[in-house]
């Protein structure tokens, strides 16, 4: 099996604009996405969904890559917050025959800093990449 790359949010945004066959996966809750924000071009495919207030696994996250990515030699670059669920959902693509993975360390907000507010020491909105809110 191939391993899984790393890259931080501006390395991982300048590989994707080198690569149009690239995909970016933003594997968070679909709510989590919409209201907090997303990359600019990035396509919703949550790992796990925040319903009856609990974590619950997206049983059709892979079939949901599939039919985005058929082809498992295409390069595709997960994120969600902070670089946890999008290497969780990585592993599992790996697992499922997908060979090209990077996972977006940081995330798209980033860890917390001394007062607990993410997006202000590192993460994909931190660095000041193309973002949006829907």
């Amino acid at each position: 099996m191939t391993a899984i790359k790393s890259l931080k949010p501006k390395e991982a945004y300048a590989a994707l604009q080198g690569n149009p066959a690239a995909l970016l996966i933003d594997v968070r809750d679909t709510l989590e996405s919409n209201f907090v924000g997303h990359p600019v071009g990035a396509v919703n495919i949550p790992w796990k969904d925040w319903s009856n207030r609990q974590w619950q696994a997206n049983p059709n996250f892979i079939a949901q890559v599939a039919e985005r990515a058929p082809n498992k030699a295409a390069p595709l670059f997960l994120m969600c917050r902070s670089g946890q669920r999008s290497l969780e959902a990585a592993k599992a693509l790996l697992e499922a025959g997908y060979t090209d993975l990077t996972n977006i360390e940081e995330g798209f907000e980033g860890g917390l800093d001394e007062n607990k507010h993410r997006s202000t020491v590192s993460g994909w909105r931190c660095h000041g990449l193309p973002w949006q809110q829907s």
